[in-house]
């Protein structure tokens, strides 16, 4: 799934006017299989039937050419579908009860530390259950304000982290911290450092990768460094080793600017994707023994971390009112805390072997 746009199409009823776009490859290993059954799995909440609908309709094409229900994928095609969204859906924001871990709050803003799985905003298949829902809940009454050029169910949002990254985020709650706030990203002043564990021992103590980050030509999913041209946009990302333990390495990334999947895009770039990150490759064992002791240690540790090793640990900015300098710090969280663990353990044990 990559995009999300508004279509409207005969043979729909007029009031139906939000639509979601799912742009597939399909895995070159993938086995035949009927294509309302493959999708089914890509999809939340696709029925069979709808899937079905959608096909006989003219919503759904593989490698831009029409097809029935029945017809089965093959490796590598290009699948486009464009799936109605929920009867039920609306862009108002209604108050959901969430866990919110809130570390400051005033009039103008909050920071809060999210947790991992938590959307940050409404989008493809995830129309509920949002930081902004959350936040709604939290501030009941209070209207946030919305920054020029984003959507009205963005409320407060100044900046955003994905949705299976944990850490340190800022929230403007009045105009005056909303105008502040984006200042200071436009200009690149705020403070943001990331905790990473990634794949392999990197050759540099410390580094910049500077590379233009757009979406990736083929998945539409992905983004992607496009290294020549004046495609995607400047994207700057430092980077100094904390800890190396033998096939992964601990490293602090600082942002000079602020792409989407950034960090996770640039290390995967310079060949170093993030532990268990599914979407860039780092979710299968990338460096190491061939032993099976080896691999089910690897899956063990997997199992402690399910999702990319990734955490803003830090967040300085200047007080958008007050003008006072703030800043605050996450320690690691339970699941990335315990992954390291892991490691330093097999690290330490390989030490002992080799003495």
């Amino acid at each position: 799934m990559s995009e999300n746009r508004s279509y409207k199409k005969s043979g729909l009823k007029d009031d139906v006017r939000h639509f979601d776009r799912y742009d597939i490859i399909v895995d070159p290993n993938q086995e035949p299989l009927r294509i309302d059954v493959y999708l089914q799995s890509k999809m939340v909440n696709g029925t069979r039937s709808k899937i079905q609908k959608a096909c006989t309709q003219g919503n759904v094409t593989v490698n831009e050419k029409n097809i029935k229900p029945n017809y089965k994928v093959r490796p590598n095609d290009v699948i486009v579908a464009v799936m109605g969204k929920p009867p039920n859906y609306s862009k108002e924001i209604l108050p959901e009860d969430i866990p919110l871990s809130i570390v400051y709050e005033d009039n103008d803003l909050l920071v809060l530390d999210k947790q991992a799985g938590l959307v940050v905003h409404p989008g493809v298949g995830n129309y509920t259950g949002t930081l902004v829902h959350a936040l709604k809940h939290h501030l009941q009454a209070q209207q946030l304000p919305v920054m020029d050029g984003n959507e009205q169910d963005r409320p407060g949002l100044v900046h955003r982290i994905d949705k299976d990254t944990t850490g340190l985020m800022v929230v403007a709650k009045s105009e005056k911290a909303m105008e502040g706030l984006a200042k200071q990203f436009f200009d690149h002043s705020i403070e943001r450092t990331y905790m990473a564990l990634v794949w392999g021992d990197l050759t540099d103590e410390s580094g910049i990768i500077t590379g233009n980050i757009g979406r990736h030509p083929v998945d539409r999913k992905k983004q992607y460094v496009y290294v020549d041209g004046d495609e995607g946009k400047h994207a700057v990302t430092h980077f100094e080793v904390v800890e190396p333990l033998y096939y992964v390495t601990l490293v602090k990334c600082v942002l000079e600017t602020g792409r989407t999947h950034q960090i996770r895009v640039h290390m995967q770039h310079k060949g170093h994707p993030l532990f268990n990150d599914a979407k860039y490759g780092g979710d299968r064992i990338l460096k190491g023994t061939v032993f099976s002791k080896y691999k089910q240690f690897v899956e063990n540790t997997f199992a402690l971390i399910p999702r990319q090793a990734l955490h803003a640990a830090t967040l300085g900015f200047v007080h958008p009112v007050s003008g006072e300098n703030m800043f605050f710090e996450s320690p690691l969280p339970e699941d990335f805390n315990s992954a390291l663990v892991k490691w330093r353990g097999y690290t330490a044990s390989r030490k002992s072997v080799n003495q």
